[in-house]
């Protein structure tokens, strides 16, 4: 059961930016601060972000497999490298070799089957477990929002399988435009003309795609009515800021440690991928936590536990 205090419904106030700015100036920054992490803890967070992990995971390594098994079907080989090349600029170093150790997994798994087999059987594994993980985000962000009762399963579902469409097909947009794009580009050979159009738009284009993501997920995850998506937009931000903090501080261990793929051996790839994927889930629901308790400020509600409750 949540801890978590209740954020009232403010969507008829029809908040926006100005306002959520405003809200922040007079609450305090570092008052805010510390009541997110409060209103994390109590709802449980770290758990959910965990539970999080653990599905977007199960999303990720299936989808490799049909990546690889429409390569395969395809018969082109530069298909794999476009990927390969792309995971290694995602996570440069070790973190690139960690990323490409579950592709390398991934492409064994397709390569004992047809690639046919191995495009149809991933591409459905990773469409019910991209469903099943916005269903947990749901879930994370319902009790952060202190909302005890998630949606009635077949709209839950629903509701998870829209947003892993739509969500999800703009966060692969942004990924393939943003890192892709070059590797696409060295490996096709584009025209001096396209190059540079493509320099121009490359990275707004990229930026919207992962903005409109991350958006559709503070608006249509929580079962409640959400203010307007500028007023959601702080949250969003926090949470894509922590995402580089946390990325940065995952590049930093691996590359000062390293050791990471003598300590885990063959199933270092996929212990990688849910050190990503977890610090990922904790970036997201931390900036859900702090749009709720902005949110819960503006409504006169600033306490982010419930009484008698603690968060231990």
């Amino acid at each position: 059961m949540t801890t978590a205090s209740t954020v009232p419904v403010t969507r008829d106030e029809e908040l926006e930016a100005d306002e959520a700015l405003e809200t922040l100036r007079r609450c305090g920054r570092r008052r805010l601060v510390v009541d997110t992490i409060t209103r994390f803890r109590a709802a449980d967070g770290f758990s959910h972000s965990r539970a999080l992990a653990f599905q977007a995971t199960l999303t990720m390594l299936p989808a490799l497999i049909a990546i690889v098994g429409l390569a395969a079907a395809l018969d082109v080989e530069s298909f794999s490298r476009v990927v390969r090349e792309t995971l290694e600029q995602l996570a440069p170093g070790t973190v690139g070799e960690i990323f490409t150790e579950s592709l390398r997994q991934g492409s064994s798994a397709a390569r004992r089957e047809s690639g046919e087999t191995a495009l149809i059987g991933g591409a459905v594994a990773a469409a019910v477990a991209g469903t099943a993980t916005m269903a947990q985000i749901e879930r994370g962000t319902n009790r952060i929002y202190g909302t005890e009762q998630d949606r009635p399963f077949v709209r839950k579902y629903l509701t998870a399988g829209l947003l892993f469409l739509s969500a999800g097909l703009l966060a692969t947009l942004s990924l393939v435009v943003l890192v892709a794009g070059s590797v696409i580009r060295d490996n096709v050979g584009w025209g001096d003309t396209i190059d540079d159009v493509w320099f121009l738009v490359r990275w707004p284009l990229g930026i919207a795609f992962a903005v409109g993501s991350i958006a559709l997920l503070f608006e249509h995850a929580p079962r409640r009515r959400q203010p307007e998506a500028s007023w959601l937009a702080v949250g969003a931000a926090t949470s894509a800021v922590l995402w580089l903090v946390f990325m940065a501080v995952l590049v930093a261990y691996v590359e000062a440690t390293g050791s990471f793929g003598a300590t885990y051996g063959p199933i270092a790839g996929t212990i990688g991928v849910l050190l990503w994927t977890f610090l990922s889930s904790v970036a997201l629901f931390v900036g859900v936590a702090f749009a709720a308790q902005l949110e819960a400020v503006r409504a006169g509600v600033p306490e982010p536990r419930r009484d008698g409750q603690d968060d231990t």
